[in-house]
This record gives C-alpha cells, sequence and structure tokens, in this order.
C-alpha cells in the first residue's frame, strides 16, 4: 500500500513535467523556421546584404578578418589597435560600415595570433568555415558535459536541441568567437577529473578571451584540481609570450589602452551596449543609476555568484552541476558581457536539461530554463525594441535552480 503511494505520487509529479522532450523538438524545429524567415526579411530588407544602411551577417568575423590582412599583408600591429586606422582599413576592405558605434580591435594578442590565418581565405569562405568549426566544437563539448545525448539514448535528436539554440544562433550571426571560448570551457570543465591535461591546455587557451577565465583558477582550488591548475598555469603563459613574439611586446599596451576606451564609451556610457548585456551593471545604469552604485552592485552580484561557485565545486561532484553553476556565474561575474556571450548559458542550459530530463523537472526549472533558452534573441533584438533589461534577473534565477537542484538532490553522479 505505501508503496502505490509513493509511486502514484511520483507519476503525479511526471505530469507536471511539461517540458518533455517532444517539446523541446518542437521548440527547436520553430525556432529554425523562424531563423529562416528572420534572415529571409533581412536580405530582403538589405537588398541581399548589401545595402550599407544595414548591418550584415559576419560584421564582427570581419573585424577577426581585417586583422588578419593587416598582419598578412606587413601592417604595424600597432595600426590594428589604433581605432581611426582600423576602421579606415576595414572601410577599405569592406566599404562603408553599415553599423552602428565604434568597430575597434578590442581582444588581446593572443586572439589576434590566432586570427591570423583567416586572410588567406576570402570573408564569406572564412565566416562559414568559422562559423562552422566553432558550431561544432561548441556543440561537441556541450553534449559531453551535459551528456544529453546519453539520457535521450544516443537520438541524433540531442544536436537538434543544441544547434537550434538561440544561444548559437546569435554568435553564428555576428561571427563571434563565444561558440569557441564555450567550447573550451565546456571541455576542460568534461575532462578536469577524466583527462587533467587536456583540460588545463583548455582553460590555458582561454586566454584569447582572459575575462571569461576568470573563475577557473578559484574553482580548480575548491575542487583541488591541481594537475590541470598545472598545466594551465604553464599554458597560458606560453601562449601569452608566443602572441607577444609574434605581435611584439606594444601589443599589451595598446590592448590595455583599447580596453579601458571600451570601459569608459561602451560599459559607463553607451545605451547601445546596455540595451544587449546582460549584466547588472547594465541593467542598472540603463535605468539611470549612478556609476559608482552601478559598479558596487555588480560587484556584490560577483561575489555571490563566486561563492556559490565556490561551494558548488566544493561539495558536487556531478560533473553537469558543476559545468551549470561555472558557465551561469561567469557570466554574473563579468561587467562586459554582450548578447553573444549566451553562448555560455547554452551550455548550462544543456546542463539543467539533462538533469531535469534523466530525473525530473524540481519547481520553476522548467519555466526558468525556458526564459533563459530565449534570452540571447531577447537581448539581440532588444537594441531595436528597448524593452527592460531583465538579463541579470534570468540568469540570478538560473544559478538559484542550480542551487536548489544542489540542496534537493546532493547525490554525486560523476
Amino acid at each position: 500500500m505505501h508503496f502505490s503511494i509513493r509511486r502514484a505520487r511520483r507519476d503525479d509529479s511526471r505530469a507536471h513535467d511539461w517540458l518533455t522532450v517532444d517539446r523541446l523538438v518542437f521548440y527547436s524545429g520553430t525556432m529554425i523556421v523562424l531563423y529562416v524567415i528572420f534572415l529571409a526579411v533581412w536580405a530582403r530588407a538589405s537588398h541581399g546584404f548589401t545595402d550599407s544602411g544595414f548591418s550584415r551577417p559576419g560584421f564582427d568575423l570581419e573585424i577577426f578578418w581585417s586583422a588578419s590582412y593587416a598582419v598578412l599583408h606587413g601592417i604595424p600591429v600597432s595600426q590594428v589597435y589604433n581605432q581611426l586606422s582600423f576602421e579606415q582599413l576595414q572601410q577599405s576592405l569592406f566599404g562603408k560600415l553599415g553599423h552602428d558605434g565604434f568597430t575597434p580591435w578590442l581582444y588581446p594578442p593572443t586572439f589576434l595570433l590566432l586570427v591570423v590565418p583567416f586572410a588567406l581565405l576570402p570573408p564569406v569562405v572564412t565566416y562559414f568555415l568559422f562559423v562552422g568549426v566553432s558550431a561544432f566544437a561548441f556543440t561537441v563539448g556541450t553534449l559531453r558535459l551535459s551528456g544529453l545525448n546519453r539520457v535521450l539514448d544516443g537520438s541524433r535528436l540531442s544536436w537538434l536541441l543544441i544547434v537550434a539554440s538561440p544561444c548559437v544562433f546569435v554568435p553564428a550571426i555576428f561571427g563571434q568567437n563565444s561558440l569557441l571560448t564555450a567550447a573550451l570551457a565546456a571541455l576542460a570543465v568534461y575532462w578536469i577529473d577524466r583527462n587533467p591535461v587536456r583540460a588545463g591546455l583548455c582553460i590555458g587557451l582561454l586566454v584569447i578571451k582572459p575575462q571569461m577565465a576568470l573563475l577557473f583558477p578559484i574553482l580548480l582550488i575548491a575542487a583541488r584540481a591541481w594537475r590541470p591548475f598545472a598545466v594551465a598555469a604553464i599554458c597560458a603563459p606560453l601562449f601569452c609570450g608566443l602572441s607577444t613574439l609574434v605581435c611584439g611586446t606594444q601589443s599589451l599596451h595598446a590592448f590595455l589602452i583599447n580596453s579601458r576606451i571600451a570601459r569608459e564609451t561602451l560599459m559607463d556610457h553607451s545605451m547601445h551596449y546596455w540595451l544587449a548585456s546582460p549584466t547588472t551593471l547594465a541593467a542598472l545604469r540603463v535605468n539611470g543609476i549612478p556609476l559608482d552604485f552601478a559598479y558596487a552592485a555588480q560587484a556584490c552580484v560577483a561575489l555571490l555568484a563566486t561563492v556559490a561557485a565556490y561551494r558548488v565545486w566544493k561539495n558536487a561532484r556531478d560533473v553537469r552541476v558543476r559545468g551549470a553553476t561555472f558557465f551561469v556565474a561567469t557570466l554574473l561575474v563579468n561587467p562586459y558581457v554582450w548578447h553573444y556571450e549566451l553562448a555560455w548559458l547554452g551550455v548550462a542550459l544543456a546542463c539543467l536539461t539533462s538533469i531535469g530530463l534523466e530525473k525530473r523537472w524540481l519547481r520553476g526549472e522548467q519555466l526558468v530554463i525556458v526564459l533563459a533558452w530565449l534570452l540571447p534573441a531577447y537581448e539581440f533584438f532588444n537594441r531595436v525594441a528597448a524593452l527592460p533589461q531583465v538579463g541579470p534577473i534570468i540568469l540570478l534565477l538560473t544559478l538559484l535552480i542550480i542551487l536548489q537542484r544542489v540542496r534537493i538532490a546532493p547525490e554525486p553522479n560523476a
């Protein structure tokens, strides 16, 4: 009798699990149709992406390609980091830039070294190749970390659920590197216990976008993962040294100068940035909150996210829980996050979806996951819609449901 009651309660809880595999597939297919419609309308309005009054797909990839062109054609690296010179170079290569806002090279020498081969191919070919390889690496890394394909019994639908996500579509539209960095981070978390050397190498390579790796040293200490820590501590300086050797020591100074310009121009005073940035800083600044108070609030949220991630990594053994916590906390810690950086959120959502489908959904999880899944699209269109900046609220809710999962279901699952 007691067994029958428990089984009935379990079946009743399952009845409230509306985020099923079938619905996930339906939502993914619907998004693909919407992507096609959006691109068709965009292409028609911009006369095949030729109208300089419109932005075009791969705009950020054009920045990478221009930097590569400069290096391959002997243009001094200092000219790449010089805003006026670099913008003139872009215009000479791609014509009038149909994009509001400035377009300087804001990346460290490590990423400049990575993109050097880009201009060996035509820009269109480079765009599709870079996005394709990045999306493939992102999907592989996400599926390995989340185990979503295992939960779906090896079904290829797991690939559809990842690729169709707005977390992939938005960075793919820009030709951004966030899919690549998210892939490196996902594989690093997956390999920390399985292959510490590979994990350390992946973490070390994240110096191409160092602000996205800030939490790794703290969390590796929490997990007592000393071998990945040591490998990363060797790999990162070697990569930085190689890039400095190729690009010159002046590139480091120029990068720091451009970082300061980006902070003063974008983070501190740009409505264009605030509307597309899911950060606490942006949400407060867009509502007219003074700069010092906004930075103080950002620091408080960053501290809370760091402490939460540290505790999860110290106590949890489920690699999916660790991964979800790391990716969400990283987005909460950083004050400089664009909509395309939400590719990192996609990895966390895949981990949470895998856990929810394998075990059962906890109260509130399904709604938060759907809202977070849609967040990149919301941020993408918000520069035009100018709706409230809800990004940090959704990210905090996502972190909350992870902590709820750890509290209610603490059993290890390596």
